[in-house]
């Protein structure tokens, strides 16, 4: 960590380790290269133009987005093949005719209105894929369902400007997983079920279709990723408390944590008031002993942070304040003014809130929330 990194915060800063996210998108990259893969990350993670450009350095041609705003400005900075992963909207159907002028846009489409609007509306060609549900219950067709699908493939040939591309699930039941044998029997199930989908689809007499999937423990923790064409996971690059819970990664594998000024210190209750409330990292918690927890405390040293066990963690959030609870011995080591590190339970929504990062070497790194 540069020297005096630390005596320039002020506020709420959110800290990347970059050698510790480079270090994270190499073991992914790596794997779906080695199968044959196509590497397709989702960008919502981090959300910046610099940040896409380890990515492309990893081998990365193909991206996905989480909206078409985040979309145009990924095409801005030189991307050319992304998927906004997210149900189209036909609010935006203007933003959709602009971008698809710009780069190889794929949509994500569960109903037959959907199609038909996409197919009347647009002059340029895009990407279809059809959204299934393998067991979220967020979004999409049931995988159970060949015979919805199947009528939706239907609605697509009707129109030469839409590609029927594929299927596509996030199996995000992963993330409620009791142990990383079920995680990977989760991600195993969902792959297979689209595998068996997609068999019925061609048998029906339509072109083959590729299946994308995109959950980050899966993704991470499967050995075989399956027969797929293309993943999409995201959060691998910095992890975050959540994952951590989970057993999808270590401690040391969590890039981002942020840095936030003790503003109180009580010690009856062993707890510190800290400047870093839900507007730096939402209200997303953990259970743990029936209490909520808003993030870990990590302790900073001169390579970065170390994690302080699960005890010392944030128990409140309003919108600025944050009430951090520490066993007695590390409480003691603290004095107002100091700044302590939070691990995030959601990396995602904190870089969201946060809008850009500090490195550890001191350099500023914009978002596209950065203006």
């Amino acid at each position: 960590m540069k020297p005096d990194l630390l005596q320039q915060i002020r506020k709420p800063t959110l800290l990347l380790d970059e050698k510790k996210a480079r270090k994270n998108l190499k073991r992914m990259a790596e794997k779906a290269a080695a199968q044959h893969i196509r590497f397709r990350p989702h960008f919502k993670t981090h959300q910046s133009a610099q940040i896409g450009e380890w990515f492309r350095e990893a081998g990365a041609t193909a991206i996905t987005a989480s909206s078409l705003s985040m979309a145009s400005y990924f095409a801005d900075h030189g991307w050319r093949d992304i998927l906004v992963a997210f149900p189209a909207n036909l609010r935006e159907i203007e933003t959709m005719q602009e971008l698809s002028a710009r780069v190889r846009l794929g949509l994500l489409v569960e109903s037959e209105e959907i199609v038909t609007a996409l197919g009347k509306n647009l002059a340029l060609p895009v990407d279809i894929w059809i959204k299934i549900d393998t067991g979220l219950n967020r979004a999409g067709l049931d995988v159970n369902d060949p015979e919805a699908v199947l009528a939706l493939v239907s609605e697509v040939r009707r129109y030469p400007g839409l590609n029927l591309r594929g299927l596509l699930t996030h199996a995000g039941q992963t993330y409620h997983a009791s142990s990383n044998a079920e995680i990977r029997e989760k991600y195993a199930h969902s792959w297979q079920a689209l595998a068996k989908l997609r068999g019925e689809i061609a048998s029906g007499g339509n072109p083959s279709s590729e299946i994308s999937v995109g959950d980050t423990p899966g993704c991470w923790l499967s050995d075989d990723l399956g027969q797929v064409d293309e993943i999409r996971p995201g959060n691998f690059i910095f992890f975050d408390s959540m994952m951590f819970d989970l057993g999808v990664c270590a401690w040391d594998e969590i890039a981002v944590a942020v840095a936030c000024p003790l503003v109180a210190l009580h010690a009856r209750r062993n707890e510190a008031v800290i400047y870093g409330g839900a507007v730096h990292f939402s209200k997303e918690a953990l259970q743990q002993d029936g209490q909520a927890s808003y993030g870990y405390a990590a302790f900073f040293t001169e390579n970065g942070w170390q994690f302080t066990g699960r005890e010392n963690r944030v128990i409140s959030l309003s919108q600025e304040h944050g009430v951090l609870r520490l066993n007695p011995a590390d409480f003691h080591c603290l004095k107002v003014g100091d700044l302590i590190g939070i691990l995030p339970v959601h990396s995602c929504l904190t870089v969201d809130a946060l809008e850009n990062y500090l490195s550890l070497d001191g350099q500023e790194i914009s978002t596209l929330l950065s203006g």
